[in-house]
């Protein structure tokens, strides 16, 4: 198991809790819906995972074998080259290319070998269909191109899971589907995806495990449908 939190309670901040006693198992090629209303807690419990957030109370939370109310400061940057983050807004270094993105991201993560990271950066652009975006900058390609380069980076260090905030949140009707498509077959592959959304159409064509995120509680969802 990925991810299990068993009665843990999620903190936007000091204080008071958004979300209560959350029950979220995550396996291995899951492909996992997160919804709700804005400020109902989805974002937060994403950063739960990364350690962005810590969890002050919980029956159980343990992310990828670590367990999240014990680890330390030192050992979060080692349980987050283990996953890949994608953010709604990209995130993207504006002042290098796209290759030079992607090196950046091997070279910090302990790659050495020039031909091993140029033949891993090869792999993951032709695995996201943007081979011949290598020595483009940021500003040069659009959203949807932007978003194929950051799933590009989340999966450079073959990750167990993707953790994805809103990604197709800024991107057209179109674009949208082509980045759930790709993020559907990364996740057939056995890449775990956990994915907020507002895009509710996509749950149809795309299936998945449904959490919705409401009134301070997480509840699975089945047999949902919003086409």
């Amino acid at each position: 198991m990925l991810v299990d939190y068993r009665k843990a309670n999620i903190c936007q901040t000091e204080g008071e809790n958004i979300l209560e006693h959350v029950s979220f198992q995550v396996n291995e090629g899951d492909f996992i819906y997160l919804i709700g209303r804005v400020g109902s807690g989805k974002s937060s419990l994403l950063k739960t995972i990364y350690c962005e957030l810590d969890i002050d109370e919980a029956e159980k939370a343990e992310v990828l074998g670590q367990n999240l109310l014990e680890i330390r400061r030192k050992d979060i940057p080692a349980l987050r080259r283990q996953m890949g983050i994608i953010f709604q807004d990209f995130q993207l270094l504006t002042d290098r290319n796209v290759y030079k993105n992607l090196r950046f991201v091997l070279n910090s993560t302990g790659w050495k070998d020039k031909q091993e990271i140029d033949d891993r950066i090869r792999e993951v652009l032709h695995d996201v269909e943007m081979d011949d975006k290598a020595e483009k900058m940021p500003h040069e390609l659009s959203g949807g191109e932007q978003q194929r380069i950051a799933i590009a980076r989340a999966i450079l260090n073959h990750p167990k899971m993707i953790v994805a905030d809103e990604p197709t949140g800024s991107l057209d009707t179109e674009t949208a589907d082509n980045i759930l498509q790709l993020l559907r077959e990364i996740s057939q592959k056995g890449t775990a995806v956990i994915m907020t959304t507002h895009n509710m159409p996509l749950l149809d064509k795309y299936p998945g495990i449904v959490y919705r995120c409401d009134d301070g509680k997480m509840d699975k969802i089945d047999n949902i449908l919003y086409g």
